[in-house]
């Protein structure tokens, strides 16, 4: 049965998206309008986020650093295209103490401006070079419609830049860093997603071009999940960082940066929830299992306690709700939390020898003897669980992703069912900005890898230059 609490998602999704952060406590609004409270069960699932992401940056070679909050004006206006991008969303210090600021100062939209400044005063040789940085923060953009981790006002990311000594190296490296944004989503989130390029008009303020991971709700509607940029030289030389190359010359240096944030909660809620709450995979969940022993009894509080111990013994996340609820209660509430293994040991189950084991993603029950070797049975069975959300969210996209070869045929499929719409598109920004007329329908992402449907541009009939995927967004 769905939890009282929560509105069926078949009958108003949105409305069951916020009910799931409220009832599995993941945040909560607060009295600064457009800014959210990130209650502990939410900001848990950031840090697991966080810790795992964090050991394959610092794997592949990256350090992490802390720039400054603030960003004075003109340090931001020095490269012009990432100013006009970001100059509806940008809030400025105008006042310190009683004072009026003789420059006005930009609370952080994105920091590119920050580590190019950096650069330019560390980064003298080739030797220097490749420097590459990472920070965790939140950054500051005043949106106009707000909803807890898909669009807040400050919201938490990390945002690694980079700076290489050869165009090639840049490259590589804003490549490898979107294959790794992929293989994150995919083998932690367990959230499959469809990648490539984006259009000229949708890439990053600034960048020569932008790699994108595009993940599908089980709504249909599509959301940015991960950015790779490359700049080439640009921000070099409106911040003058150059070092002098192996001939003994000057040059300018190229750079990367590359960003996933807190939406990637969002992303978890929206593929894998259900209407019992959050369904966490096991490789991200901050509690991968509950115990919950039930009645008050010597042998089941043994049996309880040598689990437990087993579990954190061998680098399982397990807790025990020993809380003064009834058992009924606990169970509801490990589901809503999205706990993907749940233990349950009562007396009458150890008369019988046995122990209950719960799966949250399929809600199958299991009676197991309680002397099984109970570490590889739970890994063997979180694997699965991992596994079996990554096939159903897949099998979900796979539904939900259509060809079209006519404008009535992206308006019918947004109409009855949005999701991926892969159309071929001759390269204009006319028939981009056309397409968007279809209920907001906006490019995703380029297809690099797959030819034309038909070879003709979907809107004007011209000949087409790419396959593109196209989708309403969040």
């Amino acid at each position: 049965m769905a939890n009282k609490k929560i509105t069926s998602r078949d009958v108003d999704f949105a409305q069951w998206y916020t009910d799931v952060v409220t009832a599995a406590r993941l945040a909560s609004y607060s009295n600064v309008k457009g800014f959210v409270i990130y209650e502990p069960n939410g900001y848990a699932i950031w840090e697991r986020i966080m810790h795992e992401f964090d050991k394959q940056l610092k794997a592949t070679g990256h350090q992490n650093v802390a720039m400054p909050m603030l960003i004075p004006e003109n340090l931001m206006n020095k490269e012009g295209e990432l100013i006009s991008g970001f100059a509806p969303e940008v809030a400025w210090v105008t006042q310190g103490g009683e004072k009026t600021l003789e420059e006005r100062l930009c609370i952080r939209p994105t920091s590119e401006t920050l580590f190019s400044d950096y650069y330019s005063n560390v980064v003298k040789s080739y030797r220097d070079l490749p420097m590459k940085l990472n920070q965790w923060c939140s950054v500051l953009r005043w949106e106009k419609e707000t909803r807890p981790f898909l669009r807040s006002r400050e919201f938490f990311w990390q945002e690694g830049h980079t700076v290489h000594a050869t165009k090639e190296e840049a490259e590589k490296e804003t490549m490898d860093m979107f294959q790794m944004y992929q293989q994150f989503f995919e083998n932690y989130l367990a959230i499959p997603v469809v990648t490539g390029r984006k259009t000229e008009k949708e890439k990053f303020a600034g960048a020569e071009y932008t790699y994108t991971i595009e993940a599908l709700m089980h709504n249909g509607v599509a959301l940015q999940s991960g950015t790779s940029h490359y700049f080439g030289q640009k921000f070099a030389e409106a911040y003058n960082i150059q070092f002098l190359n192996k001939e003994n010359k000057l040059e300018y240096a190229y750079q990367t940066s590359w960003g996933i944030s807190n939406r990637m909660i969002g992303a978890l809620i929206m593929v894998h929830g259900d209407d019992m709450g959050l369904v966490l995979p096991p490789r991200i969940a901050p509690k991968q299992v509950v115990i919950i022993s039930i009645g008050e009894d010597e042998k089941v509080n043994s049996v309880t306690s040598d689990l437990y111990q087993k579990l954190l013994n061998a680098g399982i996340s397990v807790s025990i709700d020993d809380t003064d609820k009834s058992p009924g209660f606990k169970f509801a509430e490990a589901e809503v939390n999205g706990i993907p293994v749940r233990i349950e040991v009562g007396k009458r189950d150890l008369e019988n020898d046995v122990i209950t084991i719960a799966r949250r993603d399929t809600g199958e029950k299991m009676t197991v003897s309680k002397d099984e070797d109970i570490v590889p049975y739970i890994n063997h069975l979180m694997d699965d669980i991992q596994d079996n959300l990554y096939q159903k969210a897949l099998k979900r996209q796979q539904e939900l992703t259509f060809e079209a070869r006519s404008l009535d045929e992206v308006e019918k499929i947004m109409e009855e069912h949005p999701g991926f719409v892969k159309a071929d598109w001759c390269g204009s920004l006319d028939c981009e900005m056309k397409m968007k007329e279809i209920k907001g329908t906006k490019s995703r992402c380029i297809l690099e890898q797959e030819q034309p449907l038909t070879g003709k541009c979907i809107v004007c009939g011209k000949e087409a230059k790419h396959l593109v995927v196209w989708g309403i967004q969040y």
